[in-house]
């Protein structure tokens, strides 16, 4: 297999010569752990002391990793990423509310984004968070499998009628719609919801997508079980595979409680775990439609070498690739360059609302080993190639 990730004039080719010095001077800022403790505690500061510090968060770290601020905010990124054949997953990236009215706002906006995609090629997919339509206790409560109240199961219908009415409209203009997986005490319910969703709309083709974090060691069990139930039940399954995103909160919860962690002993047993589940899927791909969202390289080449050993075409629909925006450029634009489908995830929101993703985003990056000094060889290399 051709190593095509090396090729920088391609991966950067939509970044002007500023927007590459900015990329490279944010990556060299979250390479140095202690400057993003720091500056995450001050820009918590700022936002709530309410200082205007937002005309800065939007022209350096929110530009880099986001959209805009609303859907259409975000078009001139969603274009000129398609003049190269890479696709974009609008991303309402507000987290953690906790009362009824943002469950009943984020519905709105979700479609809203999906009568707005429907129109747009360059945008295939919808994406929401579980926990964007409900409140995380609730879904805790409902995995463990204790008795909801009166008051609680009434709540819990409602969230279930929020995910129905997306599924459904999402289903009727025909685009694909991907949610997100969320921490594994949580997870059980949102799974069912999901697996109710697909049994429903995704008697044709894939239009719901659930998400494995594949970190977890029994997420390749669960994937078996499921499409032996899709055999049974004849339904699609869409599934985004995902290394995963709360490792420290989960195995801090399972040294809390005294019980063996839901994720794997090691990072090789969570990439193997991963190509695995990909390479499953493409075994089923007459039931399962893939969206693969990794940064990882190797991963990647796994992926495409399967592909070209089972003579699965390049753009095939049943099978995508996914990074972030602002990250991975040259996994992203290399593929969309070999005719592949890719699609990065597009955040988008207002400059306060979405800071807590973007802190996310940066403690990640701080913690992947080999992904920051990655990104900064490989903009080095190019600034180089252009010799600023």
């Amino acid at each position: 297999m051709k190593r095509i990730f090396e090729d920088t004039a391609t991966a950067f080719a939509l970044k002007t010569d500023s927007e590459l010095e900015r990329a490279y001077f944010l990556f060299r800022m979250i390479a140095n752990e202690p400057l993003v403790r720091i500056g995450t505690a001050m820009t918590n500061f700022a936002i709530k002391a309410h200082l205007p510090v937002e005309g800065l968060i939007r022209a350096t770290v929110f530009d880099h990793f986001c959209g805009g601020v609303n859907e259409k905010d975000c078009m001139p990124v969603v274009d000129r990423m398609y003049t190269k054949n890479v696709c974009s997953v609008l991303d309402y990236s507000v987290e953690g509310k906790d009362t009824e009215d943002p469950f009943d706002d984020a519905m709105a906006m979700i479609l809203k984004v999906l009568d707005f995609v429907k129109e747009k090629d360059a945008i295939p997919f919808a994406v929401f968070k579980p926990t964007g339509y409900g409140r995380f206790a609730l879904f805790q409560k409902r995995s463990e499998g204790k008795e909801l109240t009166d008051k609680e199961e009434e709540e819990w219908q409602r969230v279930v009628a929020r995910f129905d009415k997306t599924c459904k409209k999402a289903h009727d203009l025909d685009v694909s719609l991907l949610i997100d997986a969320e921490e594994s005490w949580m997870q059980d319910a949102a799974d069912q919801i999901v697996e109710d969703m697909m049994r429903k709309y995704n008697k044709k083709k894939a239009i719901v997508f659930n998400t494995l974090q594949m970190y977890r060691w029994d997420r390749l069990d669960y994937l078996k079980q499921l499409q032996e139930r899709a055999n049974n039940d004849d339904f699609r399954i869409g599934m985004k595979v995902v290394r995963g995103a709360y490792m420290e909160k989960e195995n801090d919860r399972a040294e809390e409680k005294g019980c063996k962690s839901p994720i794997c002993s090691s990072k090789q047993e969570t990439d193997e775990n991963f190509d695995n589940a990909v390479a499953y899927m493409l075994n089923h791909l007459d039931t399962v439609s893939i969206f693969a969202g990794t940064h990882n390289e190797e991963s990647s080449y796994k992926l495409m070498e399967l592909m070209a050993e089972k003579a699965i075409a390049n753009n095939d629909n049943r099978v995508w690739f996914g990074q972030l925006y602002g990250m991975s450029d040259h996994i992203s634009f290399n593929l969309a360059d070999q005719n592949y489908n890719v699609a990065k995830y597009l955040p988008f929101g207002p400059v306060r609302d979405v800071m807590p993703y973007l802190i996310r985003r940066a403690e990640e990056n701080t913690s992947v080993a080999g992904q920051t000094t990655r990104e900064l060889s490989l903009l080095k290399k190019e600034r180089q190639r252009r010799k600023i």
